[in-house]
C-alpha cells in the first residue's frame, strides 16, 4: 500500500486515549514533544548521549503522521505496523536534503532496534509518558484506576535507574491521590 504524504498530519489523537474515551487527547506530536523535554531532565546516571536522545524522542514516532497512530486492539500485526511505520519513514525521509534524510533515517532505525542506550532510554521515556498520561487523565476526567491498563502494560519493563525512580513517584502520588494501593 502506497503511503500518501499529502494526508500526513501532526494532529493525529494517540489512539490508545480515543479508544478509552479520553475527552480531549493529546496528538502524537504532543507526545513527541513532551518526551523530547524529558530527554533535558535526565541527570547524569548512565552517560547518555541528551541531544541523541532528544532527536530519537522527535523522531520515534515520526511515521505516524503518515500512517496514523497504530494501537493493538486494530488487530495489525507488529511486522505489519512495522513495514508501515518503516515505508512511510523512507517516504518521508526521501523528501529531505540527503545528509538530513539519512540521519533521521538512521535514528527511527535505532529506536527500533533498541540496541544503544539512548534508544533504551528514550524507550523507558515513551512507557513513562504514556503512564504519566494516564494519571493526568485519571484526575482531569475523575476516573482514578480507570486507566490502569496502561499502567499494567509497562509492568517491570522499565531499564533506566532514573526513569524508574520517576515511576516510583508517579506511583506513590498516584496511589495517595486515591487511596489505592
Amino acid at each position: 500500500m502506497p503511503v500518501d504524504l499529502k494526508h500526513s498530519r501532526q494532529d493525529t489523537k494517540r489512539t490508545g486515549w480515543v479508544e478509552r474515551g479520553v475527552k480531549d487527547p493529546e496528538s502524537v506530536a504532543d507526545h513527541m514533544y513532551r518526551m523530547a523535554v524529558m530527554t533535558m531532565l535526565i541527570g547524569n546516571k548512565g552517560d547518555l548521549d541528551k541531544e541523541r536522545c532528544m532527536k530519537l524522542a522527535l523522531v520515534h514516532d515520526m511515521a505516524e503522521a503518515v500512517v496514523g497512530d497504530i494501537s493493538p486492539s486494530q488487530g495489525i500485526t507488529d511486522e505489519d505496523k512495522h513495514r508501515q511505520e518503516k515505508e512511510a519513514i523512507t517516504r518521508m525521509t526521501d523528501l529531505l536534503p540527503e545528509e538530513i534524510g539519512k540521519e533521521i533515517f538512521q535514528l527511527y532505525e535505532e529506536y527500533e532496534s533498541r540496541q544503544t542506550k539512548e534508544a533504551k532510554f528514550v524507550k523507558d521515556l515513551d512507557m513513562f509518558d504514556m503512564i504519566a498520561q494516564a494519571y493526568e487523565y485519571e484526575k482531569q476526567e475523575k476516573r482514578p484506576r480507570e486507566l490502569q491498563d496502561f499502567f499494567n502494560s509497562t509492568k517491570g519493563k522499565f531499564q533506566h535507574p532514573e526513569v524508574k525512580e520517576w515511576v516510583e513517584e508517579l506511583n506513590k502520588e498516584r496511589q495517595a491521590s486515591d487511596g489505592v494501593s
